[in-house]
């Protein structure tokens, strides 16, 4: 089976290396994904004209569409009329996560619980909400993609004035920021889960826990996602129970009642507060850097399960388990990232697959690199997803860290707590 992959990150590297012995492409991909699939670094992701031809051209019997700007724009559709079956939802089902309101308004439809809100459109009218509020922190969302940036937590009434300033007035993320979603702040344990769909069926992934924050102790900035590990403790039977009956069913449910069922992957960003389970988010793909945690945890046909979800036939598929064990990521990042950062750093460690010579139980998921000469640089914020696994939480967290220390580049940046809260939860 050809199959080709759009985007060229963590979370395309960690796709790619799961389907693994077929005739791969990836566009545009990055110098890790090169060991695995034929890359096409000049079609960009949100190319949808030169994805859809790329993909006629080569001849795919299957497209899986990584990131979330090229499922907002359409791609799945464009695809659909050239009869490739793709992974990933249509432009009206992808709204679930390119429209925060979108997907708020739905959950208020149809009863899926999730934080109090309000949408402006206006920010005058957000300021004069924010200076009635009582009670903060205050949650401040950009309505459209931010490359996970767009969520600001502001602690005071003085942040919150500001985050309005900068998203509605100096419009930081452009377009996205022309309506916002302003939300009460919830408390609790924050769950990741992944359940496959093809709008009726579904198949749930493993659980994670991702670690947003810039730095150690969920400080500093919102970023795409500094670490993760999986599965997630926190995610007990009950509280399983419980999302699959009053968030997952009805959510699936809700797609197809609106005329926009759903076919992919949907990432349910949860938490678990004293008054149950609430949704936080929803994505319309896989997470990154989760993805790069729960994808070596499956065993089974990948390349199957998602062939049948893109064409319908999920209530066939039978050949997949979530494995034993757990793995930890530790992402490896540019100096200032999430903010201002350079790049064309050479990266010390990796050999010539850049992964480690000296420990293959560890892989290196490549998300902003590039080679040149025969050596690995340094091309984007987020640049390395270190992932092990093991037999237990701290074991495949220690590995991580351990094979971080044989990894070096100048103002290398790094978490130093990546699954500190989960094994505290343990203990």
């Amino acid at each position: 089976m050809k199959i080709m992959v759009t985007g060229g990150g963590g979370r395309e590297h960690a796709i790619v290396k799961c389907l693994g012995g077929e005739e791969l492409y990836c566009a545009p991909g990055n110098s890790g994904i090169a060991a695995n699939a034929k890359i096409f670094p000049d079609i960009k992701a949100t190319d949808v004209d030169g994805q859809v031809k790329l993909a006629k051209e080569l001849g795919v019997d299957l497209v899986v569409i990584g990131p979330d700007d090229a499922l907002a724009l359409g791609l799945a559709d464009r695809l659909a009329e050239i009869g490739i079956p793709a992974f990933g939802p249509s432009k009206s089902a992808a709204r679930l996560e390119s429209s925060k309101v979108f997907s708020k308004d739905l959950m208020k439809k149809y009863n899926i619980p999730t934080a109090e809100y309000e949408v402006f459109d206006n920010a005058a009218a957000a300021k004069s909400y924010i200076e009635s509020l009582e009670k903060f922190p205050t949650v401040i969302k950009a309505d459209g993609l931010a490359l996970g940036k767009g969520v600001i937590i502001a602690e005071d009434r003085e942040t919150a004035l500001s985050a309005i300033s900068e998203i509605m007035e100096d419009k930081k993320f452009g377009e996205s920021g022309k309506r916002i979603v302003i939300e009460e702040f919830l408390t609790g344990p924050e769950i990741s889960v992944f359940v496959i769909t093809d709008g009726i069926n579904t198949v749930e992934l493993s659980s994670a826990m991702d670690h947003k924050r810039a730095g150690d102790n969920d400080t500093g900035l919102n970023t795409g996602g500094m670490g993760t590990i999986a599965p997630n403790p926190f995610y007990t039977e009950s509280i399983k129970k419980e999302t699959n009956e009053r968030i997952i069913k009805p959510t699936i449910d809700a797609m197809r009642a609106e005329g926009c069922p759903f076919s992919g992957v949907i990432f349910f960003g949860l938490m678990a507060t004293p008054d149950g389970v609430k949704v936080i988010e929803y994505n319309s793909r896989f997470g990154d850097p989760e993805a790069q945690v729960i994808l070596p945890l499956f065993e089974g046909n990948f390349t199957e399960l998602l062939y049948k979800t893109a064409t319908g036939k999920l209530d066939s598929f039978t050949d997949g388990t979530i494995g034993n064990g757990y793995t930890a990521c530790v992402v490896v990042a540019s100096g200032g990232y999430p903010e201002k950062y350079e790049t064309g750093k050479v990266i010390e460690g990796l050999n010539e697959a850049g992964q480690l010579d000296d420990m293959p139980d560890v892989t290196i998921y490549h998300a902003g690199t590039k080679i040149a000469d025969g050596k690995y640089y340094t091309s984007g914020g987020r640049v390395l997803g270190v992932t092990a696994k093991g037999l237990t939480l701290k074991a495949a967290i220690d590995r991580a860290y351990k094979a971080v220390g044989k990894i070096s580049f100048d103002k290398m940046q790094y978490r130093l707590d990546i699954g500190k809260k989960a094994l505290l939860g343990n203990e």
